[in-house]
């Protein structure tokens, strides 16, 4: 999966968003680019909601 988070703006965002992604269940190889503003990573597409949803609870509009 990819998405594109726009309002990353430092290595604290990149933090934030990889710790919390690598902590959930089922998701693995999270690279996050603060450069390209992008999050992807490994997970089973049924998963798709509940990342959208846990980069928006840090604050984050995610673009598919």
């Amino acid at each position: 999966m990819k998405f594109k988070v726009p309002g990353m703006m430092c290595m604290h965002c990149v933090k934030n968003i990889t710790e919390t992604l690598t902590a959930m269940d089922g998701v693995s190889d999270v690279a996050v680019d603060l450069e390209t503003k992008t999050v992807c990573l490994t997970a089973d597409a049924s998963l798709k909601s509940a990342v959208i949803s846990a980069i928006e609870d840090l604050g984050f509009d995610v673009e598919e």
